[in-house]
Order: C-alpha cells, then structure tokens, then sequence
C-alpha cells in the first residue's frame, strides 16, 4: 500500500520570507508570539471525551456558510491554544475565505481550561476523532480538512494513519504543518546546546500547566519533579506517569506518527522545513 503523501515543491520554490524574517529562528519566534490579526468571532462548542474529560472548540462560521460548505479543523502545538497567534492568523483567512473554521483545543487548553482532569499528550488522536465525529452529526455534508501545527501535526498524522478501514465519511484530506513524527529524534534535538531557549522555554510552560492542573483537581496525584528538568525529564516524570506509559521512551515509541505513515490511504499533505 503507497502512503498517500503530497510533495509541494511548487510552494517551497515560491516562498519568500519578509526581509528582516530570514532566518528560521527568528520565523519561529514571531510568528508564534506576533499577530496582526484580531481572530474571526466564535462560538464555544464542547465536546465530551469517553474517560469523562471534555475539550473544548473554538468555531467561526462565516456569513451564507452552508451546511454542505467546507469546514477546517486545526490543530495547534504544545503548550498552544485556539488563542495562539497562528491558530488566530489562519482561522481568519480561512473565515474571510468563506470557510467555517473549527480551532479545537487539546485537554485542559484554551477555553478548555479546567474541563480535563487528564493531560494532552502527542498521541491523543482518539480525541481528534471524537471532534470529527461529532462534526459528522451536527453537519454530516460538510466536507473536513484537517490541519495540526508541530505536536498538533504529529497527533493529526497519527490519526491519519490510524483510520484505514474507518475513515470518517467527512474527512477529506490531512495537512500536518512541521510534526515531531519521531518523537525520540525530536527529543534529542531539544537537548542540544542550539535549542536550548526551546527546551527551557516549553518545560517552564508545561510545568506552569501541570500546576493549574493540580490546582483545579487538587485529588490528582502529585508528581515529585527534580528541580532541573529538561522536557525529556518532564515527559520522564510527569507526562508518562500520568498518562499510562512506562517511561518517555515508552512514551515516545507509543505516539510517534512516523511508523503509521506506510497506513495513509486519505490525502495527507506534510510541510516541514528541510
């Protein structure tokens, strides 16, 4: 079976970065903290997960949208949200463009805060799925695309790769914008000395989420975490504990999308930086 996977060098060759936002460093760093853009109006949809936590969805629907008109699902990246700079950027392109726009929050973020006893995790495809399902009820003619950004990218891929035999009858194409698929790979390349603003930069919002967590479902058991804590060793003594999996190893193997690429059988588009 071929992976159904499109190569777009037409956009890489047409690309062409603002003057001062040459290097990718620094296209990273503002394009995650700037926008110019006030989001598209939404509404709050919830929707209940099977373990009994609920997520929560951020959802613009343009004016004269119809029910059999196309619908975006995104996705945003660790320690993201619906109210992310690049979640706002797109959805309101995607909105002016006549398209309804679904930012879905993973557990516990966003307008979701406090509704998730369990933490988001890089292989929570299951929870993607119960969104495009209950998009299915409420307009089943409504055609999906769905788009993860980073973590995002690799959960959505992931799901992707899953469904071969029951892929949702609204789902028509999967867009994973630069995804960890190898999540141990990604791990060690957060551990070098060049990221290493990235790595203390995650951990310290990761921890921050991890204590908001507690705090609202103070019965949860507390992890002791070491006082240096890298996101490999948060991952080691916080997210796998937490999360069923032995270690972060165990973890990473488990969630990784890179083995379940060979399984596309639904359009999936993968754009990352060479």
């Amino acid at each position: 079976m071929q992976p159904c996977i499109s190569h777009s060098t037409e956009l890489i060759q047409t690309f062409r970065p603002l003057p001062c936002l040459t290097h990718h460093y620094l296209q990273t760093v503002v394009a995650a903290k700037l926008t110019w853009s006030p989001e598209p109006p939404p509404t709050t949809h919830l929707v209940e997960l099977s373990d009994g936590d609920t997520i929560a969805l951020e959802v613009s629907t343009p004016r004269g949208w119809q029910p059999h008109d196309l619908t975006a699902v995104l996705l945003h990246g660790l320690c993201g949200c619906h109210r992310s700079p690049y979640m706002q950027r797109l959805a309101r392109k995607l909105w002016r463009s006549g398209l309804r726009a679904v930012r879905m929050n993973l557990r516990g973020c966003g307008s979701g805060r406090g509704l998730a006893r369990y933490p988001y995790h890089s292989g929570r495809s299951a929870d993607v799925l119960a969104v495009l399902e209950s998009l299915l009820q409420t307009t089943p003619q409504s055609p999906l695309t769905l788009i993860g950004f980073s973590l995002g990218g690799n959960i959505v891929l992931k799901l992707a790769g899953e469904l071969p035999a029951a892929v949702p009858d609204n789902l028509q194409r999967v867009i994973a914008v630069c995804p960890p698929a190898d999540l141990i790979a990604c791990s060690r390349l957060l551990e070098q000395p060049a990221n290493r603003f990235y790595n203390r930069y995650f951990t310290r919002l990761l921890c921050a989420e991890g204590i908001d967590r507690h705090r609202r479902f103070p019965d949860l058991p507390r992890p002791e975490l070491p006082a240096e804590l890298s996101l490999y060793a948060f991952d080691e003594y916080y997210t796998a504990p937490q999360c069923g999996f032995r270690d972060a190893l165990d973890y990473y193997r488990q969630c990784s999308a890179a083995p379940l690429v060979p399984y596309l059988t639904i359009p999936c588009h993968i754009l990352f930086r060479g």
